[in-house]
């Protein structure tokens, strides 16, 4: 016999922590119980609507999408998950799921609250352009085609993304480009076979992310998120080992003990990896 384990909510934000894990905080079993309150109070009134349509919603994220607000950014000004926002808009994603119908008030009000006005700004960080333009790439369209698609010179398709800002409004074209582009294949749009293995090889020399990874992690306008996209454990043991031996002052055995690997297996990350191994920088 089994015994189950209770998991810890993810946040004290909703009702969820007190009904799917069973939360006990004082706070968050008075937020239930006063949600419990008003929802007999309403039903005594014959006014309860749990639900709400959820169109308006989505039209107001498409609304902020085209004003250059992202489903990403969405999720962080609200504290609510990638997956959630999306759902309302994800036919628009090309995902097989239907797009949320109903949505509570709650989620509602969190999200039309977005004022584009308030979020909108001249200049923005160039991140989340410059990871969409490489998420193309790596599913096999050429920069230079990004780039036209995307109403940017040809010469600039790729300098445009070192500097500290970038227009808003460059940044709105570059993701609706991404939106379109994404689920098109380049073979079907004149891009040679020879293109499409060239960019591809590009992307993955370069460990440029496809959408995929980025519809997973769900931060591509995150500019403090660091892509693990195409790191092997080993690379990662490289780099472990050599913190803990330059800024800890470990030695190899002590350096492998702390990962929890054999000293063995941190001889053949530096061999593998020769830019992390301190002798090399010595």
């Amino acid at each position: 016999m089994t015994t189950a384990i209770r998991r810890e909510a993810p946040n004290h934000n909703t009702l969820t922590c007190t009904t799917d894990y069973q939360c006990r905080r004082a706070e968050c079993v008075e937020r239930l119980r006063a949600w419990r309150r008003n929802r007999d109070r309403s039903i005594t009134k014959g006014t309860w609507e749990p639900l709400l349509p959820a169109e308006p919603v989505r039209q107001h994220l498409l609304a902020l999408h085209a004003a250059g607000i992202t489903i990403h950014r969405v999720a962080a000004l609200t504290g609510l998950t990638y997956k959630a926002v999306r759902s309302f808009t994800q036919h628009d994603y090309g995902n097989a799921a239907p797009r949320r119908h109903r949505v509570t008030r709650e989620t509602a009000a969190k999200i039309l609250a977005i004022n584009t006005d308030d979020f909108t700004a001249g200049h923005v960080h160039p991140i989340g352009s410059e990871r969409r333009f490489q998420a193309l790439v790596a599913i096999g369209w050429p920069t230079i085609h990004v780039a036209r698609r995307a109403g940017l010179h040809p010469s600039n398709r790729t300098t445009i993304f070192q500097a500290a800002r970038m227009r808003a409004t460059t940044a709105q074209r570059i993701a609706a480009t991404y939106d379109e582009m994404r689920h098109q294949r380049p073979a079907q749009h004149g891009v040679s076979a020879t293109s499409i293995k060239r960019a591809k090889k590009q992307a993955a020399d370069r460990r440029w992310a496809p959408p995929k990874y980025w519809d997973e992690v769900g931060a591509i306008d995150d500019e403090h998120f660091e892509s693990m996209y195409g790191v092997t454990r080993r690379e990662i043991i490289a780099q472990d080992a050599h913190w803990l031996m330059t800024t800890n002052g470990l030695s190899k055995v002590a350096a492998a003990e702390r990962l929890g690997v054999a000293k063995s297996y941190v001889e053949h990350a530096f061999r593998d990896h020769p830019e992390y191994d301190p002798r090399a920088a010595a």
